[in-house]
């Protein structure tokens, strides 16, 4: 194998993923019929919770709650947290306006929902429920912490308080149940839900050239990370532990996620104090799917009162947020098999950001530090390319000399490689072993939600292709420009391809983030930089061998 040969294969195998993310990866419908408001469902005796379209469920009120960082509304039906804008993150299409989370409207479906079921007829509050509110707007203003908006409703001597509370500088809302029992009689067979029930459409700004995972997430310390496709959660085609103590589970997407928390980060843990809790994926119909959690409560005694809340991230994926909401909660961040390689790639990258401020001088330094590490292993191709190029001339005089006898070229070239002590694949096996390192680092910058929005030089948003297209323009210069240091190929036609091919393949980095043409444009003038360094090297170290050579001789 030689270099041509491995630009061959690299490209061939991004042709292939490109080509299995269109024809094979499950597709996701842009638009969303009829909404379906529902929860999940035991294949018990009880807990069973049907559900219903949105046009039967009463006309609901909406209560506003605003903190520094998210603006969200609460529907008196239910108690839904209906829509969620991430106040410090822009929308793909203009950076003023708040980043929509979740929301209900005619296209889109992605709430959370929760309600108390019990299987002995007991008349609970569930998701169609309407609830009472003192008033329908709330604010954290500056000299608070912490929000608390009080939802109530009252049955059979069994007042439930549903509160939401949100934290300054937080992405998690805690999501509670007060019931106070003055039925005179002991509850027993209550079973909390808590639901997210999420459409099939894809995340805004995703398109043919960058996708990335979307659908229901989860994680247990036996199971670890897992994600399922919508398809297999239709089809009921999914394997999950219903129960668990720890973890979490939602939805994830490209820079986003929405997941209930068993054990966060400073908050008292879901499952403990009698309290049994279940994971729940469900198909709920038109395009919809509920993932969630389920908790059996224990029997509240009469004239008692039990209170129980589950914390939702509903969030970037920052890693400094994700690490300080909950363990593992990073894992969201899906590098898949290249994880062992992005995750540490990901960690320089934020301490290089916070030495020089500005997330596209940051990817250049990282771009600089890799190369300087795995500079042994490029400089060790390069000198064995330098060579293959140095013998160009010898191997056109030998395939003169053999004429069509391929077999006696062959030992030729073995003979003149043994001679010149050239290996003619040893450019390629250090270039094959970065691969998974390049790689890595591809997908620690694709799934940085850090860039979104992050200006660079004229460029607004690192996360968007270049508006002007002048980083995609130089870099097929630069891959253009790096043909003439590698070894020529033999053939004229090659030679040709060979030239035209990189050139060819740049056009897709016209569609790519900016952040990740700024890292490959950085890459490629560090690796002709360091190849033509090589190469002059070789070649005068070469001249002067034939110089010593014509001299002995003399």
């Amino acid at each position: 194998m030689d270099s041509r040969r491995l630009v061959i294969f690299i490209i061939l195998s991004l042709g292939l993923l490109f080509l299995w993310e269109k024809y094979v990866s499950p597709e996701t419908p842009n638009t969303i019929q009829t909404a379906v408001v529902a929860t999940t469902q035991n294949t018990g005796a009880s807990n069973q919770i049907t559900s219903e379209a949105v046009n039967k469920v009463p006309e609901d009120k909406l209560i506003t709650v605003t903190t520094n960082v998210i603006q969200a509304q609460i529907s008196t039906v239910g108690g839904d947290l209906r829509d969620v804008d991430l106040l410090t993150h822009g929308s793909q299409d203009n950076v003023k306006e708040p980043y929509k989370l979740l929301m209900q409207n005619n296209d889109r479906t992605f709430i959370a929902q929760t309600g108390l079921v019990s299987n002995t007829g007991l008349k609970l509050p569930n998701h169609h429920t309407i609830f009472s509110s003192d008033q329908s707007n709330y604010v954290l203003t500056p000299n608070q912490n912490t929000l608390t908006v009080s939802l109530k409703s009252s049955d059979n001597g069994v007042d439930v308080i549903k509160t939401y509370t949100f934290n300054r500088d937080s992405y998690i809302v805690d999501i509670g149940y007060q019931i106070i029992n003055s039925s005179g009689n002991p509850l027993s067979g209550i079973s909390a839900y808590w639901s997210i029930l999420r459409d099939e459409a894809a995340p805004e700004g995703e398109t043919k050239f960058v996708r990335t995972f979307t659908g229901p997430a989860y994680y247990t310390s036996d199971s670890k990370f897992q994600t399922l496709k919508f398809s297999n959660v239709n089809k009921g085609d999914v394997s999950y532990p219903e129960n668990t103590n720890n973890g979490w589970v939602g939805f994830i997407q490209h820079y986003f996620a929405t997941l209930w928390l068993l054990d966060a980060n400073n908050h008292q843990a879901v499952c403990t104090n009698g309290v049994n809790c279940r994971l729940s994926f469900k198909p709920m119909g038109n395009n919809l799917v509920s993932a969630g959690l389920l908790t059996d409560l224990p029997t509240i005694s009469a004239n008692s009162t039990f209170s129980i809340a589950v914390p939702l991230f509903v969030g970037p994926e920052a890693y400094n947020v994700l690490t300080n909401a909950a363990p593992h909660l990073e894992l969201t961040k899906d590098y898949g098999w290249v994880y062992i390689f992005a995750t540490p790639l990901f960690w320089l990258l934020v301490k290089l950001f916070e030495f020089v401020h500005n997330w596209g001088y940051a990817i250049i330094l990282l771009t600089l530090t890799v190369k300087l590490v795995l500079y042994p292993l490029t400089r060790a191709s390069y000198i064995s390319m330098a060579k293959m190029k140095a013998l160009a001339p010898k191997i056109e005089q030998l395939k003169k000399q053999n004429g069509d006898d391929k077999a006696k070229l062959q030992a030729s070239m073995m003979q003149l490689y043994k001679t010149e002590k050239v290996n003619p694949i040893g450019g390629c096996l250090p270039m094959i072993l970065q691969i998974p390192v390049f790689i890595g680092l591809y997908w620690a910058l694709l799934s940085s939600v850090e860039l979104r929005n992050a200006t660079f030089l004229w460029i607004h948003d690192l996360s968007t292709p270049d508006p002007y297209y002048i980083l995609p323009i130089i870099l097929a210069g630069t891959m253009f420009l790096q043909t003439f240091l590698n070894p020529p190929p033999s053939d004229p036609v090659q030679a040709k391809m060979m030239k035209i091919m990189p050139v060819a393949f740049s056009v897709m980095f016209f569609f790519f983030p900016a952040g990740l043409v700024l890292y490959w444009l950085v890459n490629n003038v560090l690796s002709m930089s360091q190849q033509w360094y090589v190469n002059k090297h070789v070649t005068l170290r070469r001249a002067n061998r034939e110089n010593t050579k014509k001299l002995n001789k003399s």
